[in-house]
């Protein structure tokens, strides 16, 4: 049972490209990605960190190759990993071409930085032979000088100017599988320079506020930013950028697309801040209950409401639904029908055996 969303959101149309077996653009999912913090020398703990990302709910995840080790270990990195790989590629040229050698999925560059025409050249040719994708990366801190120098300061009008020069370079190369991003830590910039690159490319966008904080402000920021422009239709891929662990980087993520009904996996929790009514500790329950449940990835609605107030009427509109009682006694809902009591004792165990068997239940039919 589906929340019926106010309205539906039109997402802009865009080319489709592919990273690996992921299709982005067009009417594909919104992808969600993010990026591995460890030494991506140490293959061990880089293919750990990157499994925990792709079980969290990542569709990519993208590593740093700033030296010729780094570049050469997604060989051995790729045979233990079942998500597109995309290399984090800044300046040096060579270390594009031996990542779309070694099997990334993706290269992310800023051609105006990776020097003259025939590395460039030498990086584009690489990604054809080896059927690697390119993201563009505009970022506010590293705009080419003579655009700097134009605009005296980083706006929206510098980054749009940057990518649509980048995205010209490509496709005077004949290279078209690509993505771009103009992304800065400001939220109205950010926002009004993919509007703008929005109206003059049809290219796939990813979105992202580039070093957006910590986990509560950077999510917050990272919110507002994709939240706007997604619900606007424009974006086609999606990273959180947090100084925080990359799993809950995905989180955000999903909830974000999960939000605006654009994206459903896993169990959405409806919950009540709770207060004196409640009758049982509905804080606790939700947090015991998200971190019970997170293996689900089929989408379920669950309802954990404290108190008669509005428990019922949320309950009417998902799967599973608890709303709480006098006494320990709380009242159990499934599929929006008003099943029978459960006491407090025994209830997260009864929530959690009603979502798994609706979870069976769905992916069955």
């Amino acid at each position: 049972m589906s929340i019926r969303p106010f309205r539906d959101i039109k997402r802009r149309k865009t080319k489709v490209i592919t990273v690996g077996d992921v299709k982005i653009g067009g009417d594909n999912p919104i992808s969600v990605q993010s990026m591995t913090n460890t030494l991506t020398t140490d293959v061990k703990a880089t293919i750990k960190q990157i499994n925990e990302i792709h079980s969290e709910g990542a569709d990519l995840v993208r590593v740093s190759c700033p030296d010729e080790s780094s570049s050469k270990a997604l060989k051995e990195i790729i045979r233990h990993i079942d998500i597109p790989l995309i290399a984090d590629i800044h300046f040096h040229y060579k270390r594009a071409i031996e990542a779309a050698e070694n099997g990334a999925s993706c290269l992310r560059i800023n051609p105006g930085n990776i020097g003259s025409k025939k590395k460039i050249k030498e990086v584009i040719k690489s990604a054809k032979d080896n059927n690697c994708s390119i993201r563009i990366g505009v970022n506010s801190g590293s705009l080419e000088k003579d655009i700097l120098e134009k605009f005296k300061e980083p706006c929206p009008e510098a980054l749009v100017e940057s990518a649509i020069r980048n995205i010209k370079i490509l496709e005077d190369e004949d290279f078209f599988n690509l993505k771009v991003s103009v992304k800065s830590s400001d939220v109205f910039l950010s926002i009004e320079a993919y509007r703008q690159l929005s109206k003059v490319t049809d290219y796939p966008l990813h979105l992202g506020i580039t070093e957006a904080g910590s986990f509560i402000s950077g999510s917050i920021k990272s919110s507002i930013g994709l939240g706007t422009l997604l619900l606007n239709g424009i974006g086609d891929t999606i990273r959180i950028s947090l100084s925080d662990n990359p799993v809950q980087e995905v989180k955000i993520g999903n909830e974000i697309l999960k939000s605006l009904n654009l994206r459903n996996r896993g169990v959405r929790i409806i919950s009540c801040p709770s207060c004196a009514r409640q009758g049982f500790q509905v804080i606790e329950t939700v947090k015991i209950l998200e971190d019970k449940l997170a293996h689900i990835k089929t989408p379920i609605t669950l309802s954990i409401i404290g108190c008669v107030v509005n428990g019922p009427g949320e309950a009417a509109m998902t799967d599973v639904g608890i709303t709480g009682g006098k006494k320990g006694s709380n009242m159990l809902y499934l599929s929006g029908i008003q099943t029978g009591k459960v006491f407090t004792d025994d209830m997260i165990n009864r929530v959690v055996n009603e979502v798994e068997k609706k979870a069976s239940e769905l992916k069955n039919n």
